[in-house]
């Protein structure tokens, strides 16, 4: 990444900051012996570099990245253990003697799997906004986060901190089709978001399956994009060809369902992959309609009811 590139993506970080980018680590520092950590006092400067206990460190509740890879996190710790934590993590002080994470909450597992007590850490001034906003800009600068984390991280700050999307872009340094592209996999059905998180399937497919409206179809064709692990252009092709099949006219609407039956509904069509549909009368007799979008559809429909 060029340092220009880089220049660019920070400027949204620098500004929520309301720092200058230079660190000085020896401010206010003039009469520490080496090896022993300074104390932390409330004249410190914004930008410095100060030694504090992990033990007086809490999560940033804002925190966007909700899993992190157990392997790599030992591979860090190994990397502390030998030569120390290179760069420190960011707080805001909460009262005398206790820190809320900014951002590096990755380096700081690490260090405490490491055995450390004591953490290098910038100490920053930020309110609740400014804590989810420096959280968000972080992880995505370091392309940390899988796709719906930022799309449920962008969502976040435009219900929380009051963004519009152009505003939302210019924080984070993106265009305003990207920001809506990460928004509309939230409209997709769950059991595909999970898929996308886990990586089973790419940005790419996603975008194809946001093509088509209706969810049974939706399902359907992200059910075969796994079990015949298709590329994006063949699942584009899938879609096309679906979206050229007639489209049955639907009569008169049932009547809502309760949240019980709505739930079973919901993991009837988790289960089999298309959308199921509950029928229940006032008189509590009704049917289960599951809808197939093709023989193959059928057949393995038909399999998993072991027919």
């Amino acid at each position: 990444m060029s340092t220009e590139k880089r220049n660019a993506l920070g400027k949204g970080l620098s500004a929520l900051l309301n720092d200058t980018p230079s660190v000085l680590p020896n401010r206010n520092n003039d009469t520490a012996k080496p090896g022993v950590p300074r104390p932390v006092s409330e004249v410190d400067s914004l930008g410095s570099i100060n030694e504090i206990k992990i033990s007086e460190i809490e999560v940033n509740p804002y925190q966007p990245r909700t899993e992190f890879d157990e392997q790599a996190l030992a591979d860090l710790s190994a990397s502390i253990k030998l030569q120390g934590l290179i760069q420190p993590i960011t707080v805001r002080r909460v009262s005398a003697h206790a820190y809320q994470l900014i951002s590096g909450e990755r380096r700081l597992r690490a260090s405490k799997l490491a055995g450390l007590t004591q953490i290098p850490a910038y100490i920053r001034t930020a309110n609740d906004q400014q804590m989810l906003e420096m959280a968000l800009i972080e992880n995505i600068q370091r392309e940390n986060l899988n796709a719906i984390e930022v799309a449920l991280s962008f969502q976040r700050m435009i219900d929380e901190c009051s963004l519009k999307q152009e505003e939302l872009g210019d924080r984070v340094s993106k265009n305003r089709s990207t920001v809506t592209n990460y928004l509309r996999l939230l409209k997709l059905p769950p059991s595909i978001q999970a898929s996308l998180r886990d990586n089973e399937i790419s940005m790419g497919h996603a975008k194809a399956l946001l093509a088509v409206e209706d969810p049974a179809a939706q399902l359907y064709i992200h059910q075969q994009i796994i079990k015949n692990e298709l590329s994006v252009r063949k699942a584009e092709e899938l879609v096309r060809e679906i979206q050229k099949a007639p489209v049955k006219k639907e009569g008169k609407q049932p009547e809502e369902l309760s949240y019980q039956l709505k739930k079973i509904e919901d993991d009837l069509a988790s289960k089999f992959s298309t959308k199921v549909r509950l029928k229940v009368n006032s008189q509590g007799n009704g049917s289960i309609e599951i809808p197939f979008l093709s023989e193959d559809d059928l057949g393995r429909i038909l399999e998993m009811l072991d027919w």
